[in-house]
């Protein structure tokens, strides 16, 4: 296992904010962390960074206790926190070369890393000018300059438009392909599209730790699709194995489908065929949505 949690707990004065959870994740795995707001999401993602050093239990990340190694684990550990603190007036190649100066990178793969994160364009621009989207890729290409084991992403999609939300969903997954990542998130969608398995916080417990395939199992196939033109539903309705269309909001829909087969392909194939742009596709968790409402009611 690449990072094992144990027991933990943390209190703020009275109030327990983590009671004793445990956790045990994987390298090549993207586990998402839901909660409610005040569900100790924050609080986890603080202790695991070293930002909080007293609390309760034991963390391994590697078989080295974050209580005494913690200098040699943060070499390890990649985070993206939820505000991106970035040095607006700095250039982004050279922030990133600051960055690698701080994680005493002598040579810093700067190249690599820019073409990973798609900062190609904009390694000479100052990140004030940059877009949400391109500055959550210079956060991102800070939190991997070292090369991390494990990355800790804090809500790495928020306020991105649809089309930076597909890129920074392919850049998260193709990460979780070699590193353990850890996605705080209180949007159910963003774990949906992008993790392998789920942990629900509520109240400081642990109350669902399951993969999203076991999640998915036996639930009706929905299709969200998001197009740049609005659609008449009765079209939809004629795709293979639809039962119901509903359009949601704009040009937003969702497909209720017969059967397991993946019908998206499907939904690509209608758009091309009538000139239309699909915004976002994804599979919609009903169970998920169900068993978070059922697990986090107060």
């Amino acid at each position: 296992m690449s990072l094992v949690i144990a027991g933990v707990s943390k209190s703020y004065g009275s109030v327990q904010a983590l009671k004793g959870i445990s956790i045990k994740l994987k390298k090549g795995e993207i586990v998402g962390l839901l909660g409610p707001n005040g569900a100790g999401k924050s609080t986890l993602m603080k202790i695991l960074t070293g930002y909080y050093t007293h609390w309760e239990g034991t963390i391994q990340f590697f078989d080295q206790d974050l209580r005494t190694q913690l200098e040699p684990i943060q070499k390890m550990t990649g985070y993206l926190a939820e505000n991106n603190p970035l040095y607006p007036e700095m250039y982004v190649v050279e922030y990133l070369k600051y960055n690698a100066d701080l994680y005493q990178v002598s040579h810093p793969p700067l190249k690599e890393i820019i073409q990973k994160t798609g900062l190609e364009q904009h390694a000479k621009s100052k990140i004030s000018t940059l877009s949400k989207g391109y500055k959550q890729r210079v956060g991102l290409a800070a939190a991997l300059l070292h090369n991390p084991e494990v990355v800790i992403l804090d809500e790495p999609t928020t306020g991105l438009d649809p089309n930076q939300l597909i890129e920074i969903r392919k850049l998260i997954r193709a990460l979780g392909k070699e590193k353990t990542v850890i996605l705080s998130t209180h949007i159910l969608q963003e774990v949906d599209a992008i993790c392998d398995r789920v942990v629900i916080i509520n109240k400081g417990e642990i109350v669902l730790d399951q993969a999203l395939d076991q999640v998915r199992k036996n639930q009706q196939q929905i299709i969200q699709v998001s197009f740049d033109y609005r659609v008449e539903t009765e079209a939809l309705a004629r795709l293979p194995q639809v039962e119901k269309v509903k359009n949601t909001h704009d040009f937003d829909y969702e497909i209720y489908l017969k059967g397991t087969k993946d019908q998206r392909p499907a939904v690509f194939d209608f758009a091309h065929d009538n000139g239309l742009k699909i915004l976002s596709l994804q599979l919609k968790n009903e169970s998920l949505e169900t068993l978070f409402n059922e697990l986090t009611v107060d």
